[in-house]
């Protein structure tokens, strides 16, 4: 039996959508609506143009994977079911096939081996029009109505617009509130914010009185704080920091070690530089600017010899070293791509299939739904994940 079926959204998502629904089924009717004047606009411009779009988890297989909630904080039983239809070696696989060659990074990120997100884009735009697949652009799509019911209908994005789900709240469909979850932080310390430009290797960063908790790479800018750990804090905290309007205590731990750790290593270092004053000593993993920072933060002369150095001091360090609290005072953005949480609730869709309860010849992927990870190509494994899910689920 033929099916029509009407995709609403050209990105990542739709397209791939549209190609495995074809592949599965060749007699469909496939039809993409897209707002924008081009398709995967987004697509074109992610991991900074390289397209970063899966991540191996540093695993061989899928049975290697483990706490996927640290990786997806909003969506994660359903991705880890998901993951079993079409998981990220199924999408290294699956372009592989198109002749894509890629190459994996030490973080797990996969990216093309030409390091480019157009071979991305393109390989997929030659897959949509080798299908027949129709091309509606610069078409918003403002109501949904059931003219048949050979008609199926997949919504892919719309939560990156303002209205976007206009479209799909007269449904009667839960929408969970969408805000930003991938932005650094606006920290209010001109001292802090003139060591812009500096790389820290590895601190552990928190919001003191929460749960929320994240480690990594971390970049000191001219407004505050970049890099994998803040950005991957931002996706923990991203509702209580909308809740908190984007005020808050940010904790940085320099060593992402504890106290009484920091506390040994820095009595290590006076013994063996007594004759040295503090600032010169330094600490691995710190430049000397951000070590001198670090003293004034513990309130020490920044040329006192070590020999001078009590044991007060070395607290007031080790504090400093593992619990330097500034002030949040707003977000900024991650260059221009851009994550939210929120969207279709995960209670109004069937968790196997992404078909919505109320409405069961409309199916939900991608953006639209309140699924979000951390950086590194988690989001756009999500993507494919929930595409192909949604394509199986539409032919079976």
């Amino acid at each position: 039996m033929n099916k029509s079926i009407a995709i609403i959204g050209g990105g990542a998502a739709g397209c791939f959508c549209a190609i495995i629904l074809k592949e599965l089924m060749p007699q469909c009717r496939v039809s993409i609506y897209e707002a924008k004047s081009r398709l995967m606009s987004k697509l074109a411009i992610t991991g900074g143009g390289r397209c970063n779009l899966t991540n191996n988890f540093n695993s061989d297989s899928i049975a290697q994977i483990t706490n996927i909630e640290s990786f997806y904080p909003r969506g994660y039983r359903i991705i880890k079911r998901l993951f079993n239809e079409f998981s990220p070696y199924d999408t290294i696989k699956w372009f592989e096939n198109q002749g894509v060659k890629l190459v994996a990074q030490a973080d797990g990120c996969i990216f093309p081996m030409s390091q480019n997100a157009m071979e991305i884009v393109s390989t997929l735009q030659q897959l949509l029009k080798k299908h027949g697949v129709n091309i509606i652009l610069n078409h918003k799509i403002e109501d949904i109505r059931q003219l048949s019911e050979e008609i199926k209908i997949i919504t892919i994005g719309g939560k990156k617009t303002e209205g976007g789900y206009a479209f799909i709240e007269p449904l009667g469909i839960n929408i969970e509130k969408p805000c930003p979850s991938l932005f650094t932080f606006e920290l209010d310390n001109a001292s802090l914010n003139s060591l812009s430009g500096t790389v820290v290797g590895h601190v552990a960063l928190s919001i003191p009185t929460t749960k929320f908790r994240s480690d990594g790479i971390l970049l000191l800018t001219d407004w505050g704080i970049s890099g994998p750990a803040t950005l991957k804090l931002s996706s923990y905290a991203a509702r209580f920091l909308d809740n908190a309007n984007y005020t808050a205590q940010i904790s940085i731990n320099w060593l992402a070690k504890n106290q009484e750790e920091a506390r040994e290593i820095i009595q290590k270092e006076i013994i063996a530089n007594k004759s040295k004053k503090l600032s010169s000593i330094g600490l691995p993993n710190l430049t000397s600017r951000l070590w001198a920072h670090i003293i004034s933060r513990a309130d020490i002369r920044e040329d006192i010899w070590c020999s001078e150095i009590g044991p007060r001091q070395i607290n007031r360090l080790s504090m400093a070293l593992t619990s330097d609290i500034y002030q949040m005072t707003a977000k900024g953005s991650f260059k221009d791509e851009f994550v939210t949480c929120g969207g279709v609730s995960l209670k109004e869709i069937e968790s196997n299939t992404l078909r919505c309860k109320k409405h069961p010849d409309i199916y939900f992927a991608g953006e639209v739904l309140d699924i979000d990870a951390i950086t590194g190509g988690f989001n756009l494994q999500a993507a494919w994940t929930t595409a192909y899910a949604v394509a199986k689920s539409v032919c079976s």
